[in-house]
């Protein structure tokens, strides 16, 4: 009974993780350059000190989808989708360089250029920060080119250049916080063929109905595996019930 009980349970515990991991995809289904996360379960055998007795379910990601999302037009300058593969490099939280294809840009107060979750974006030199500036233009390969405050219009002025990696997708792996980097630890180097589309956001690769679909079955999944530990504790009250009578 106890091996039914085991089994039983840690596949609702590994569902449940499942569930988590879909809700998550569907969470960031109308997030920017999100490239959602792949899920599988397997058996995992119990290891001890004699022969394995039982299996359990584990649930884990084996990597996650690298298929490109949609192109939607948006017409804000800032506004800024990868054409093609590669990524946007972006200055993490805990300072470390890492990758996106998130592009919603904006300049905050102090002429810092980030995307929507904050992040410096990188240049040649650093996270990027610009002069005031009247007009900002972002070219295909990443060039910034502004127009200085107060300055006549012929007074452009090129900034800085938006650092676009290519690395092979194999070695690249997307961390707890969402962002890519080098499975290595290393920085990737530019690549100055990498091409950006100007004005365009790139959709989250999630598809919606799928994502759906996945929450319904593991819901169902879940529930199996609780009728499965109350049938345990049916017929292990039900053995103690004949052994009493005998």
């Amino acid at each position: 009974m106890d091996r039914m009980l085991y089994v039983a349970m840690s596949g609702a515990k590994e569902t449940l993780l499942a569930q988590a991991n879909n809700n998550h995809n569907l969470a960031n289904v109308n997030t920017p350059g999100f490239m959602q996360d792949l899920n599988q379960f397997r058996s995992m055998p119990v290891f001890g000190s004699g022969y394995p007795t039982r299996v359990y379910a584990m649930d884990e990601r084996p990597d996650i989808s690298f298929i490109k999302g949609s192109l939607q037009s948006t017409g804000n300058d800032l506004d800024l989708a990868v054409k093609g593969a590669g990524f946007i490099a972006v200055q993490a939280p805990d300072g470390t360089e890492a990758y996106t294809r998130r592009g919603d840009l904006k300049v905050d107060a102090n002429g810092m250029l980030s995307n929507g979750e904050g992040l410096p974006v990188i240049g040649n030199g650093g996270p990027i920060s610009l002069p005031p500036h009247e007009q900002i233009e972002i070219g295909s390969d990443g060039t910034i080119t502004i127009l200085p405050l107060g300055a006549t219009p012929e007074a452009l002025a090129v900034v800085d250049r938006i650092k676009l990696v290519n690395p092979p997708m194999q070695e690249m792996m997307k961390g707890e916080d969402g962002l890519m980097r080098m499975k290595d630890g290393a920085e990737a180097e530019a690549d100055a063929a990498m091409e950006l589309v100007s004005g365009a956001l790139e959709s989250s690769n999630v598809n919606i109905a799928d994502a759906l679909v996945n929450m319904i079955e593991l819901s169902r999944r879940f529930e199996m595996q609780v009728k499965m530990m109350k049938n345990a504790q049916e017929l292990d009250a039900a053995s103690a019930t004949l052994l009493r009578q005998a």
